[in-house]
């Protein structure tokens, strides 16, 4: 056996003239014999369709869970982060391209079995493990092992993703995923078709299916590039949608941009622009929205909903202070939404 067909992918159907059909995302890829999928890392073998990625991650990083970033999910606990090679989306802005974009044979990646990535977050006394830096969707058949023997052991499950994924392919991959942070990249489809190569309302439909027909736990990250997602007109939008569809309660980020991949000629976003995002936010009715990529303390605590209590301040992905108790501000007992120890 070649050590590309090592492991036989899961969610594909042969269609006519001998190529395969991946239904793994919306993406809906059609392969010829040695074709790899836009993610780089399926690949029709023989009329088979395998998931040449698994098992293959570029390495680990033991990570603040802010990082995420995820603020109300075990906050101030740390988390074993990794990834692989590929992704399912052609973001122009890719903050971490040199791995999304890379081959697997123009990167350096390791052999770590579904076991393996557990014991090491045991070993480092990690109570999560992130699934990151690339699109975890495209390793589907990796996250579902994982998370599963994670389960098992009662670490967490959390996948960083662009919520671009099959509306069949995704109950099986969040079966044991305990918190995700969705990226959001913009709310037009004129944004998504053209500066990342996917479609807005699949995202959309994922991010409800994930609030209202799961039990995981739900963050969303929406980067702010100038000129481009930043208007106070989609931002207004973008908020009365979370609003309508998914509650006051999910934390929202606002993170900042900075020049990469094939948007060198943006400027990176002025702080002034996430102060104003969240302002829209908040006076929407979100009850927890933050800044990200930059220092700002006011916009990276935790406030009480109800008394406006700091309950946890935060500099960058340090928490400086936790006044929680048992997941409720202590000056009013009002209850935070979130996972907390």
């Amino acid at each position: 056996m070649t050590d590309e067909k090592q492991h036989l992918a899961k969610w594909w159907e042969q269609i006519e003239n001998e190529k395969i059909l991946c239904t793994l995302c919306p993406r809906y890829c059609t392969l010829g014999e040695g074709q790899h999928g836009f993610c780089y890392i399926r690949k029709n073998i023989e009329g088979k369709l395998y998931s040449i990625g698994y098992g293959k991650p570029t390495g680990f990083a033991i990570d603040p869970i802010e990082k995420k970033p995820l603020n109300h999910f075990l906050p101030g606990t740390t988390v074993l982060s990794f990834g692989t090679a590929g992704c399912n989306l052609g973001c122009k802005f890719c903050q971490n391209w040199s791995i999304s974009k890379a081959k697997l044979d123009e990167i350096k990646s390791l052999q770590v079995s579904a076991k393996d990535v557990v014991e090491l977050a045991k070993k480092n006394k990690s109570p999560s493990i992130a699934f990151t830096y690339n699109d975890p969707t495209i390793f589907g058949e990796y996250v579902i092992d994982i998370s599963k023997i994670a389960r098992e052991e009662e670490i967490n499950s959390i996948m960083v993703t662009a919520g671009y994924i099959d509306k069949s392919a995704r109950k099986e991959i969040y079966q044991f995923i305990d918190a995700v942070n969705v990226d959001l990249k913009a709310f037009s489809e004129n944004f998504y078709h053209k500066i990342t190569s996917s479609h807005l309302d699949d995202v959309l439909n994922t991010l409800i299916w994930l609030k209202h027909e799961t039990d995981v736990w739900i963050e969303i990250t929406t980067l702010l590039i100038p000129d481009e997602n930043d208007s106070d007109e989609e931002l207004k939008l973008m908020t009365d949608w979370i609003l309508k569809n998914l509650g006051d309660s999910v934390p929202l980020h606002f993170t900042a941009f900075h020049p990469d991949f094939k948007m060198m000629n943006k400027a990176r976003t002025p702080a002034s622009t996430l102060k104003r995002a969240r302002e829209i936010a908040l006076s929407a009715g979100i009850k927890y929205c933050y800044v990200g990529n930059v220092h700002n303390h006011e916009g990276q605590s935790t406030y009480c909903p109800n008394c406006k209590e700091t309950v946890i301040k935060r500099d960058w992905h340090s928490v400086l202070l936790n006044k929680l108790k048992n997941g409720k501000c202590i000056k009013c007992n009002y209850q935070i939404a979130g996972r907390f120890v």
